[in-house]
């Protein structure tokens, strides 16, 4: 699997607390960032009203898009 390299800004405070979280867990803090993002795409997944504005905004871009290429 191809992997990607981004740069985090937090806090200090929810750094510090993020990393007391996965000692106690057990894995890095990379891991508990890694399953956050997984957990949020999924509840946004299952919003409708959250997929129906995504939908509206692709179809907005698409729109721009389509205008550029003439």
């Amino acid at each position: 699997m191809r992997r990607r390299t981004t740069t985090v800004r937090m806090p200090e405070g929810l750094a510090e607390r993020a990393d007391v979280v996965a000692r106690g867990r057990g894995i890095s803090v990379n891991a508990l960032m890694l399953e956050a993002l997984e957990a949020e795409i999924e509840r946004v997944r299952r919003d409708d009203d959250f997929m129906q504005h995504l939908r509206e905004l692709t179809e907005r871009d698409k729109e721009i898009l389509d205008r550029l290429a003439e």
